[in-house]
């Protein structure tokens, strides 16, 4: 059955968390990022998450929307939605002891050459109403129609475009073992069978568990703010990328700097055989203030 595109519009949640004490400090230790800012609640002002924590505030509710009727699908088409692309606005970190509220509500579905585009916009607030975490998450439904043209209500604010520029202003390269999935899964409370047992992977059509997405965007967020902005994640204001190959566990990924403009980095990640885990990745700073 097509992808309704009726179903723009529909709303999701409210989701109501407290953040608890140990829960960042977990995320940057899934994530290999040991930044004092992290771990270290002694400091002033206290610890905060690592940006891409907020990852999984959204992601129960991002869950339950594939099984939503609204949209028309049958659980097989279901089933073949991928995380396509990913965009994350941060107006603030987040700490320990946060009251943090996320809505959803799915702003664009179109057709693509692959399949159905469907785009969620989730605003996460804090106990006072301020905004805190502004995401826009892309799925792909592959082989999928759209039901009727595409239709869209918001979309995220322009970023600049990357020029063709000389070799890579630097390049990380980490390595994923074996057990990153499952101690992802676990610290980011994001929980995909295709992520954590061989045999759902495979039932997938998966040639074995495959890292999160929001796993190789974390791991390139960590680069970028111990690179480009001196270990502060403060200054990270944004981070967008579309998703591509499949990064392996027992494997190693390359996180390349490509080029930049005045507040403005691009990036890629590279899997072991050269595949693009992350394209067309733009990291958005704010200025230094000390």
């Amino acid at each position: 059955m097509p992808l309704a595109a009726g179903a723009v519009g529909l709303p999701l949640g409210p989701r109501t968390v407290a953040v608890l004490p140990w829960q960042g400090a977990a995320y940057a230790a899934a994530t290999g990022d040991l930044n004092p800012a992290y771990l270290d609640g002694t400091r002033p002002g206290g610890a905060v998450a690592p940006p891409l924590f907020g990852v999984g505030l959204d992601w129960p509710l991002q869950a339950a929307l594939r099984g939503q009727p609204a949209l028309g699908l049958t659980a097989a088409e279901a089933a073949r939605g991928v995380h396509a692309t990913h965009d994350l606005l941060f107006h603030r970190l987040i700490r320990p002891g946060d009251r943090l509220t996320t809505t959803g509500r799915i702003t664009a579905i179109e057709p693509r050459p692959p399949g159905a585009y469907l785009l969620t916009r989730y605003d996460t607030v804090d106990a006072g109403g301020a905004a805190v975490l502004t995401v826009w998450y892309g799925s792909l439904f592959r082989g999928v129609e759209v039901a009727g043209a595409g239709h869209a209500i918001d979309a995220p604010p322009p970023l600049p475009v990357a020029e063709v520029g000389p070799p890579p202003r630097w390049t990380a390269t980490v390595d994923i073992s074996p057990g990153l999935p499952h101690l992802y899964t676990a610290c980011a409370g994001i929980y995909n069978p295709i992520h954590t047992e061989r045999q759902a992977a495979l039932a997938a059509g998966l040639p074995d568990i495959i890292l999160h997405g929001t796993a190789t965007h974390a791991l390139a967020a960590r680069e970028l703010v111990a690179r480009e902005a001196g270990g502060d994640p403060a200054r990270l204001a944004r981070i967008a990328c579309r998703f591509g190959a499949m990064v392996l566990p027992g494997t190693a990924i390359t996180i390349r700097a490509l080029g930049e403009r005045p507040g403005a980095v691009f990036f890629d990640v590279r899997t072991a055989d050269g595949g693009p885990a992350i394209r067309d990745g733009v990291a958005l700073f704010r200025p230094q203030t000390r």
